[in-house]
């Protein structure tokens, strides 16, 4: 086997010695299995052309029927070892959903499905499903997703300024959109339009809508705001509970609503995996719950 992967992976690089640096194998290593092999069929299976090798056009069916085998022991590892991993779901969220939402729920998932353990990580944009172990992939974006991927629409966004109580007596009265003239704007970077959008809703002119600190995540920022530092801009779903507990206030009344969303995103091959369908089902079912009155759409198919 050793010789048979040195010899597809010499064919397909068309070098020995990236051949050797995808295999984490020394040029001369492979040079020793694909001449083991050409002894074991007694002919050449490559001729040199320059610094690179060409297959021999007899060498060439054997190629075929070794790369079919190899996809073929891929697949079947990949579907074995899902069926070892069948209670270990792996999770890929948005930082800020992460947050706001999907964590201080997450012990009510526990109770209901005990024997599902689940990874949990956050990423900045969408993670391909085929370049990784996610079973299931929470993203802001439009929905735009790959062939084969399906998703359903969580969340829309409603944006709101949000500052801390001090900050707002300090700097206040903060009751009309253009007192937001008088304070510092707090950003996160992957959101850095936030506040242009904002503004311009709210027909306040004369202000840098990128003026002021900017943070890696949007919970950073909002950690900044509850510290004094100024006013960030988030979700209304993820600091309304801040909000009534009064560690925050959003002391303007605009809301600015945003095209993009938070949607659930899973391969559309595995879409009726049972850790798939339970942690879906439970999702979907806390949305509806937590937000009466709004309907969730259908799955959007690719």
């Amino acid at each position: 086997m050793h010789a048979v992967r040195a010899f597809e992976a010499a064919a397909r690089c068309g070098n020995f010695t990236r051949a050797a640096r995808e295999l984490n194998v020394t040029a001369s290593a492979i040079s020793h299995q694909i001449h083991s092999l050409e002894e074991y069929f007694d002919q050449r299976l490559f001729q040199r052309v320059g610094r690179s090798v060409e297959l021999k056009p007899e060498a060439r069916d054997f190629l075929r029927s070794v790369t079919q085998a190899l996809d073929q022991i891929s697949a079947a590892s990949g579907r074995l070892n899902r069926r070892a991993q069948a209670n270990l779901l792996n999770i890929s969220v948005a930082p800020t959903f992460a947050t706001g939402w999907l964590v201080p729920r997450m012990t009510e998932f526990h109770v209901d499905h005990p024997e599902l353990e689940i990874r949990m990580s956050t990423a900045m944009s969408f993670t391909d499903f085929a370049d990784s172990d996610i079973d299931l992939a929470i993203s802001y974006r439009a929905g735009d997703f790959p062939a084969g991927v399906a998703s359903i629409r969580l969340m829309s966004e409603h944006l709101v300024p949000v500052c801390s109580p001090a900050y707002s007596r300090e700097h206040g009265p903060l009751a009309r959109p253009g007192d937001i003239r008088h304070c510092t704007l707090l950003h996160s970077l992957p959101r850095i339009g936030q506040w242009r959008n904002w503004l311009r809703v709210a027909a306040v002119d004369g202000v840098d809508s990128e003026r002021g600190p900017k943070f890696q995540t949007t919970p950073l920022a909002l950690e900044a705001a509850d510290a004094g530092l100024g006013v960030a801009i988030a979700n209304l779903e993820f600091v309304e509970a801040h909000i009534q507990e009064g560690t925050l206030v959003a002391p303007f009344k605009v809301e600015v609503p945003s095209h993009s969303g938070y949607f659930l995103a899973w391969q559309e091959a595995r879409g009726e995996e049972p850790k798939i369908v339970a942690f879906r089902d439970w999702l979907l079912a806390k949305l509806a719950r937590d937000r009466p009155g709004q309907q969730l759409p259908e799955p959007v198919r690719p």
